[in-house]
């Protein structure tokens, strides 16, 4: 099921250079008038979500080319719990894009809610995007129980399936998590030159590869030659460019849940989705500058202890790991870096925008 509408865009013109003033390229877009779009008939099932404000749209730069054809495809999950980070998200992508109108979202849901379908139509009244159900009786009998129940969520592994669900026209697309903000332009991620390789991610090999995995997996002689041949390096599954051919031909899907098998027959692991990843790519993805995934800044997942920002350029900010910017700034107990988020809330209700 998929639902089409045309493009819109967003507010806060430069509030993160207040914060990031030599990392953070100016804004590049302009503002549109309003249009009305279609929407499909709601269900009857009401849910509680957040009232946003509209956002501010923008058109393409002079430079760009045609929107029918330069597309960029950025798939994101849609969950009614993650809006507010979705929609902070997406405002960031388009209010740095040159191109804004070429930006193209598919957003995966599991729950039907027209309300939240509704919501980003009304605060984002240009965006051109598409919604697409994912089926949770795929993994339903492949998830096994991790150390947060957060990951356990069948939409947590839609990204899995992603080559599956969009359309076989597109041929790339990046995935991004909901709790992270763009400052930079997507176009330079979107050209990142994959060589022969189905994926490029921010690589961290100086991580302490063997704590993702149990000392069942290490202990196994078959399991402990998964990586034989390779240098396995850690990388984030919330920041990716997928080439959507070679991932579909080299049945990479296949390949993952094979892995979540043998962890529901012998735990291997105690995370969720990310495991997966790692004993099927680990040491052979395109590595992608760190600028692209300040990383980490949800703070220590035992204790949600805030986190610094790492030293070097910024393209992106992702508050991966327990603490969520939006939670701890209702709270007023907020990390320092939270304050980096907050120029992008688009809650009716926020007490902390920068919008003018």
């Amino acid at each position: 099921m998929a639902f089409f509408w045309s493009f819109s865009s967003v507010p806060l013109l430069g509030l993160l250079s207040l914060f990031l003033t030599t990392t953070l390229p100016p804004p590049s877009a302009a503002a549109l008038p309003t249009t009305s779009l279609r929407f499909r008939k709601p269900s009857t099932t009401a849910i509680d979500v957040p009232v946003f404000r509209e956002a501010t749209a923008f058109r393409n730069g002079e430079t760009c080319g045609s929107p029918s054809i330069d597309h960029i495809h950025v798939a994101m999950t849609l969950d009614a719990s993650y809006l507010r980070g979705t929609m902070a998200a997406v405002l960031s992508i388009l209010q740095h894009s040159t191109c804004p109108e070429n930006v193209v979202f598919h957003f995966l849901y599991v729950r039907n809610e027209p309300e939240v379908f509704s919501i980003i139509k009304s605060t984002f009244p240009y965006l051109n995007f598409n919604v697409y159900r994912f089926d949770s009786r795929r993994v339903f009998g492949l998830i096994s129980k991790s150390i947060r129940q957060a990951l356990d969520q069948p939409l947590n592994y839609a990204r899995i399936y992603l080559a599956d669900i969009l359309p076989v026209r597109i041929k790339r697309s990046i995935y991004l998590d909901s709790d992270l903000v763009m400052v930079d332009d997507i176009v330079k991620l979107w050209g990142v030159d994959l060589n022969d390789k189905v994926l490029a991610a921010p690589e961290y090999c100086h991580a302490n590869f063997t704590n993702y995995f149990t000392d069942a997996f290490w202990s196994d002689p078959v399991l402990s030659r998964t990586f034989e041949g390779r240098k396995p390096c850690y990388f984030n599954t919330g920041v990716m460019v997928v080439d959507m051919n070679k991932w579909r031909r080299g049945k990479y899907t296949r390949k993952v849940e094979y892995w979540m098998v043998v962890q529901k027959n012998k735990r291997i692991y105690q995370l969720g989705s990310l495991p997966p990843f790692l004993l099927v790519l680990a040491g052979n993805i395109e590595p992608v500058h760190h600028r692209w995934n300040q990383h980490g800044l949800g703070g220590d997942n035992i204790e949600g202890k805030c986190r610094s920002l790492h030293p070097g350029p910024i393209s992106l900010l992702h508050w991966s790991g327990k603490g969520k910017p939006w939670l701890r700034l209702d709270s007023r107990k907020p990390c320092n870096v939270d304050h980096l988020w907050a120029p992008y809330d688009l809650y009716s209700q926020s007490k902390h925008s920068f919008e003018e």
